[in-house]
């Protein structure tokens, strides 16, 4: 099918009723008043940005008029006739876009870039392509409930040249998810023309690369958009599978509105000037004499009144004020910290991949919601075999293979979040989690912060040196996530603590990075409690008391760390960190206080790494309390070599002895 801006709007009612005929005027026009209100309240500097849908609205209008009203539909810039089809009040929708605190995200996001599950709406991130993982990720949930619903996600022609685009076609196609993945083709990606963003005739061509159904339409036709998502949607309740609809339409107006068209030739601005959705649906309801010019006049009178009355609403509310407390108090959802003691003191020796397997399976018996994802970890049992076994006891629903897709995946994982899952993603390695970045940077990290909704979601990590695998299979990156806010970051050293830690996390509704090294998975060995328990997260341990000198550190760094402490006979406070972000304080300031020497060791590389971090606090907080400067020792700052030579010689423990015997000595 070939829709261009020459191609005429043919309206077909078939058996819609003129009640629904009037309904879908009512509903196009509502959002085409409002945008024609924005424009001159942002000339007036009343609205700070302006993303225009004029020309679009019949996509937004008509898919959400054609899905049931608990099915989820994840927005973009131009969808505001999704916010306003379901009925979002709009004195707190302009509340929204002037930041103030009657809006749906406390003045922390702008415009669009919000959800109220509420509403059934969850609003983009500025990355565009990842909210497609997250509808994937609720189809997910629809399949495992047998719900029989559909989840639909707008994307711009623009966004599908992301890399998340293929993952989360794929991923949907792959797993046969009820996801409505929904194009507007628009023309432009702000200035840059289609022939410059893809080769293929159609977008929807590129559905057979999946293999998954694919339909055009005519976006600028409101009765085509609502019966083709209406009998799409109906159809994948009863035989669920994901399908890709392209909506041919063009933008009107600027990317946003200080962007202008000049890049757009005047003839094709023209052409499509003709096919306005509204002017011709009007048209053609008038032809039916299902309207009449005073229906026309006094449904326009009616929606410019409760525009009017919203934005007075939104206008004299008053600005927010700022309170710091507020601020960090909604970077992460609320968890209960009490741990959950063992119900017998049973207790049998295990190695760390030991004790992170029972703490899998018990975690999943327990939290019958709980979904575990990623390469390999079904039948095979993932590269470490930690995952062995649980497909047998728990079914493939639960455990599930995944594609080569790990920022899709986790994306999927973020979207089962919001329909009350509990998820875990295994990277195969830590070094592969780049692949996956912007998901867990800015969707699972940011989104209690923006507007409330929590993320339940760890993501494991097998990391670490020292078994000569080289720059790509031994990186330690706990500092990327250290740095971002919303996040909780787990490094456990002992299998007590990787048990108790994992189970934790699995009770907290927070993104979890749960860090574990590969070289302790078989190395090290103790009792482990048999039964259910957790570790307080945000909670250091000694893991040696001493009063020479204090050793901050986690992970392999403690057994460095005793080692050391051991072969010098040096009375060394070890301190285990264990929760890395929230750090426990308390305990670095009790062990400073205790010893007045500190050293902080870790496997990280040493610049921007942890150490640093830790190293400015004490100086800060504690500097009264010192008798000597406070000593970091790390790896080295290159890449981690792959020959074992080298590798030794990278890694920090033959250097902390060193520095260790010195700081003793000042």
């Amino acid at each position: 099918m070939v829709v261009n801006a020459t191609t005429p709007i043919t309206y077909d009612r078939g058996t819609l009723s003129d009640e629904k005929l009037r309904s879908l005027y009512r509903q196009l026009l509502k959002p085409r008043l409002i945008e024609e209100k924005m424009l001159i309240l942002l000339r007036q500097g009343q609205v700070s940005k302006w993303f225009s849908g004029i020309g679009q609205e019949a996509i937004a209008v008509g898919a959400t008029a054609a899905l049931l009203e608990d099915e989820l539909i994840f927005t973009l810039h131009r969808n505001l006739g999704v916010f306003t089809t379901r009925e979002m009040p709009l004195d707190r929708l302009f509340s929204q876009l002037q930041g103030k605190a009657l809006g749906f995200s406390k003045g922390r996001e702008r415009s669009f870039h919000f959800g109220s599950l509420d509403y059934g709406i969850v609003g983009m991130i500025s990355h565009l392509g990842p909210q497609l993982s997250l509808a994937a990720g609720v189809a997910l949930a629809h399949k495992l409930k047998k719900e029989g619903r559909v989840s639909l996600a707008f994307s711009g022609e623009g966004g599908t040249s992301q890399g998340e685009f293929h993952e989360a076609l794929n991923t949907a196609a792959v797993w046969q998810l009820p996801v409505i993945f929904l194009i507007e083709n628009n023309g432009y990606g702000l200035s840059t023309p289609i022939n410059e963003q893809f080769r293929c005739a159609q977008i929807a061509d590129r559905a057979v690369g999946y293999g998954m159904k694919s339909i055009i339409i005519d976006g600028n036709n409101i009765l085509d958009v609502y019966r083709t998502l209406r009998e799409t949607a109906e159809a994948m309740r009863h035989h669920p599978e994901p399908v890709l609809i392209e909506c041919m339409t063009f933008r009107m107006r600027g990317h946003e509105e200080a962007s202008g068209t000049k890049y757009v030739p005047k003839e094709l601005m023209d052409q499509w000037a003709t096919k306005d959705p509204i002017s011709n649906y009007q048209k053609y309801l008038l032809e039916l004499g299902v309207l009449n010019e005073e229906d026309i006049q006094q449904i326009r009178q009616e929606l410019k009144q409760e525009i009017d009355a919203a934005w007075k609403v939104a206008q004299n509310e008053p600005a927010l004020t700022p309170e710091i407390q507020a601020e960090l108090a909604d970077v992460y959802a609320p968890a209960s910290t009490l741990p959950v003691a063992p119900a017998t003191q049973a207790v049998t020796e295990k190695r760390m991949i030991d004790a992170i397997s029972d703490g899998l399976r018990l975690a999943m018996r327990k939290h019958d919601n709980l979904v575990l994802m990623g390469q390999d970890i079904a039948e095979y049992g993932g590269a470490f075999k930690i995952t062995l076994g649980l497909v047998e006891e728990f079914g493939r629903d639960r455990v599930r293979n995944t594609p080569l897709c790990e920022s899709a995946i986790i994306g999927i994982a973020l979207g089962l979040s919001l329909k009350g899952f509990k998820s875990m993603v295994e990277m195969q390695f830590a070094d592969f989690v780049t692949c996956g970045f912007n998901q867990i940077i800015n969707n699972l990290a940011k989104i209690h912060y923006r507007w409330g909704q929590n993320a339940d979601v760890v993501i494991r990590m097998p990391t670490g040196a020292g078994v000569g695998a080289g720059p790509f299979h031994s990186q330690s990156n706990e500092a990327w996530f250290f740095h971002t806010p919303g996040l909780k970051v787990l490094y456990p050293s002992t299998p007590q603590d990787a048990k108790g830690l994992l189970l934790a996390a699995f009770e907290d509704p927070n993104p979890v990075m749960f860090f574990e090294h590969k070289a302790l998975y078989r190395s090290f060995q103790q009792e482990v409690n048999d039964d259910y328990y957790t570790v307080e997260i945000g909670k250091a341990r000694i893991a040696r008391e001493g009063s020479e000198v204090s050793v901050l550190t986690y992970g392999m760094g403690v057994h460095w760390a005793l080692k050391a402490a051991e072969e010098l006979g040096i009375d060394a406070e070890i301190i285990d960190l264990r929760t890395l972000l929230p750090l426990d304080y308390d305990a670095i300031t009790a062990t400073v206080k205790k010893t007045n020497r500190v050293i902080i060791l870790h496997e990280d590389t040493l610049i921007g790494g942890i150490g640093g971090e830790l190293s400015a606090y004490i100086s800060e907080h504690l500097f009264e309390h010192l008798d000597a400067p406070v000593m970091r020792v790390a790896s080295l700052d290159t890449p981690v070599p792959f020959s074992i030579e080298l590798e030794k010689q990278f890694l920090p423990g033959e250097r902390f002895k060193e520095k260790l015997r010195n700081l003793c000595d000042w």
